[in-house]
């Protein structure tokens, strides 16, 4: 155990904390770049939404307003993409690309797609997981520390936390799927224009990274928990 001096692991938390720094910094400096750029058009986020549903025979699916800023997400349990402030009465290029995101993810649960069903199904668990296996991998190294051997505890909750790590890589395809028929939606309806689509796709790019940040920061955390755990052992 590492206790009462440097814990050398820490390392491999800096190049994931380095990647999510920039990645938010690159998604937020590209929104509002592209929040400044009105499309040609004149949609906004709202009406483009209702366009790509209604066009994908998706009109049971409401579009609402939320509060907050790049808080838009779907719901499948309640068919509703909601918007946020920055996007649904926004008819910037950026608020375009993100509503056409949130409806990606509609037209993926509508037509089955496989990794956000499978995504949306272990959610329930993989949240309970995330929740106890920190306190539990806490657990077990404070008990190894005082002289007792738990190495099962601390294996239980690391097998916990790769419930986590695996709803991390499974989001991936996900986000990256739902950007991808976002782009095709906006260029086949003519939407958007081939410049205005570019810089469509330069904010959606950006926000795929955060995610991208998110999954290597998970494998990082388990590879650490890992190390100190193979560590405790040896003590």
């Amino acid at each position: 155990m590492y206790l009462g001096y440097f814990d050398p692991t820490v390392i491999l938390l800096i190049p994931a904390i380095i990647l999510a720094m920039w990645a938010q910094a690159r998604v937020s400096s590209t929104f509002n770049k592209y929040s400044k750029v009105i499309n040609t058009r004149g949609l906004t986020g709202a009406e483009a939404a209702r366009l790509i549903l209604d066009r994908n025979g998706l009109r049971n699916v409401r579009v609402q307003h939320i509060q907050g800023n790049l808080t838009d997400n779907f719901d499948p349990r309640t068919n509703v993409v909601s918007l946020s402030d920055s996007t649904y009465a926004s008819n910037s290029i950026g608020a375009i690309g993100v509503a056409a995101h949130e409806c990606g993810h509609a037209v993926q649960y509508a037509t089955g797609y496989g990794p956000i069903r499978v995504r949306n199904g272990i959610y329930p668990a993989v949240n309970i997981c995330s929740k106890l296996s920190m306190p539990i991998i806490l657990i077990g190294f404070i008990l190894t520390a005082f002289g007792g051997i738990a190495p099962i505890i601390i294996d239980i909750g690391i097998l916990l936390y790769c419930a986590t790590v695996v709803f991390q890589l499974i989001t991936l395809p996900v986000e990256f799927n739902a950007s991808g028929r976002a782009l095709k939606t906006l260029e086949s309806y003519n939407m958007l224009s081939p410049q205005e689509l570019s810089g469509a796709k330069k904010v959606l790019s950006a926000a795929a990274m955060t995610y991208v940040a998110a999954a290597f920061s998970a494998l990082m955390t388990l590879l650490r928990l890992i190390l100190i755990s193979r560590d405790s052992r040896r003590d």
